[in-house]
């Protein structure tokens, strides 16, 4: 039985990086994410990755706090420096990551910039 060579993040990753601008309102990256069909944006600055703002992340840390979701950036509210994998890392390795993070998803980044974001759907094994 032959083993499969391995897998790349680079080739299973989703691109192109839907982010945002620190600074921008909470509603600004909810609009964002119902119009792109996602429930995450990267937050960055100048191309380097500041953290990750998920559906989740406005409800329970804006919305259930009674926090004007309009007057809130969505630096203040996103999970700062998040777990990252590089493009050359092997998609294994992504998934050993989500598993020991208990994260769903991972920004790829290469030299402080992100490139894509790599989810559970992306490390499941090929049919």
């Amino acid at each position: 039985m032959s083993q499969d060579p391995p897998r790349y993040v680079r080739e299973v990753m989703t691109r192109p990086v839907i982010w945002v601008h620190p600074d921008a309102s909470l509603v600004e990256a909810a609009q964002l994410m119902r119009a792109q069909g996602i429930g995450d944006v990267l937050v960055a600055s100048d191309g380097e990755l500041l953290g990750v703002l998920t559906d989740r992340d406005i409800t329970l840390r804006a919305v259930a706090e009674g926090i004007d979701p309009l007057a809130v950036t969505c630096h203040a509210v996103c999970t700062p420096d998040p777990v990252t994998i590089g493009p050359d890392e092997e998609v294994a390795e992504a998934a050993a990551l989500m598993r020991r993070h208990a994260v769903g998803r991972l920004p790829v980044v290469e030299a402080g910039r992100p490139l894509g974001v790599i989810s559970l759907g992306d490390v499941a094994e090929p049919p």
